[in-house]
């Protein structure tokens, strides 16, 4: 468990996923290709109610990948944490929990990251949203807009990614309230767009998701990062660059 292991940069990370649909098998095809290795993957046929998660069942994982659903995130999380486990957690959903998350978090001494998107492309995304409202908001001819699309299984509209975007621009636009469409139809990935329109022209920023594999790949780097730390982090502070930002775990 990772109180006790704290794998070096060539070292496996020992893997446990919750929630083995299509985001889970994607993260297991790939994961020893990015340093990791799966020991444990749990469905929620086996993991009604957390009762999967033992300190027997994880005894030799290092970080527990949840993909799961927003119902069944939180007391994953409390179970996980329980049993000394770092986590990653790319359920969506669950967020109005957070502070109860922290307090779970730092009362067991683990590591944990979330975030609303793994995909790295989407984090750059973010920093080009940031940048793009901070312009536009200095001419009141612009409005902004935002509309996202995913496939017809996810549950929560809007996407956790469409909301973090909302707040994004909601910093620079004080005061100003917008919808934020959410179209759930067919086999979508994941689409978000913002957008700033005028009477003249509009202007559109565009993430188009084309399969799982960005979310999994993202999710096997936070792995390897979260690997033996402790605390709370969002996925946006881990990445490089000097515009990483703390988003949505305040």
């Amino acid at each position: 468990m990772s109180t006790t292991r704290t794998p070096t940069e060539t070292q496996t990370v020992n893997l446990a996923i919750l929630g083995y649909g299509k985001m889970g098998r994607m993260i297991a095809q790939l994961s020893e290709q990015r340093g990791c290795r799966v020991r444990l993957a749990m469905d929620i046929d086996v993991n009604e109610g957390g009762s999967g998660i033992t300190p027997e069942n994880f005894r030799e994982v290092d970080v527990c990948i949840d993909f799961t659903t927003p119902e069944a995130a939180v007391t994953n999380i409390e179970r996980v944490a329980a049993v000394g486990c770092n986590l990653v957690v790319g359920t969506t959903g669950w967020q109005s929990e957070l502070p109860r998350v922290r307090k779970i978090i730092e009362k067991a001494g683990v590591g944990m990251v979330h975030a609303a998107n793994f995909s790295i492309g989407m984090q750059l995304f973010y920093r080009l949203t940031r940048l793009a409202a901070e312009v536009f908001s200095q001419f009141p001819q612009y409005d902004p807009f935002l509309t996202e699309r995913h496939h017809q299984f996810k549950k929560d509209a809007p996407s956790g990614t469409a909301i973090a975007l909302g707040k994004m621009v909601g910093e620079q636009y004080t005061g100003r309230e917008f919808s934020i469409p959410a179209v759930r139809a067919g086999f979508f990935p994941g689409a978000h767009e913002v957008g700033f329109d005028s009477e003249a022209d509009t202007i559109e920023l565009r993430h188009t998701a084309r399969s799982r594999q960005g979310f999994a790949e993202g999710a096997l780097y936070a792995a390897r990062w979260v690997a033996g730390k402790k605390g709370l982090f969002e996925f946006s502070e881990i990445l490089p660059g000097k515009e990483n930002h703390h988003v949505g775990s305040s």
